[in-house]
């Protein structure tokens, strides 16, 4: 039975297309790095990069973890990912239910 203080957490990242994040969302599934990855296709980001405002048509992905870990997701997303710098955004889950922690417990890799 899962720990009831287990702490999970929202990871946000984006990609530039449909088939990279269908791949990085795989893989992480598959690694048991995310419980689960949703894929939000047709988000539209304006950014500053290299000294100028520039806009860009992405894909959001929303990642759902634990704190235990959000550092081996980064290494692993980080290596995944084609952008130099890419978003890596860790946001706490303020409440949820017990079923849901069970779930996201049952889902993921426990960290040695």
């Amino acid at each position: 039975m899962p720990d009831s203080s287990l702490e999970a957490r929202i990871v946000l990242t984006t990609v530039a297309s449909l088939e990279e994040a269908t791949s990085m969302a795989n893989k992480l599934v598959e690694e048991r790095l995310v419980a689960c990855a949703t894929i939000i296709p047709a988000v539209s980001s304006v950014y500053r990069w290299e000294g100028r405002v520039t806009s860009a048509p992405e894909i959001l992905l929303v990642l759902k973890t634990t704190v235990a870990l959000v550092q081996a997701l980064d290494t692993r997303l980080h290596s995944l990912h084609t952008y130099d710098t890419p978003e890596f955004l860790v946001l706490p889950v303020e409440a949820t239910t017990k079923g849901y922690l069970n779930w996201l417990a049952e889902s993921l890799r426990v960290p040695s």
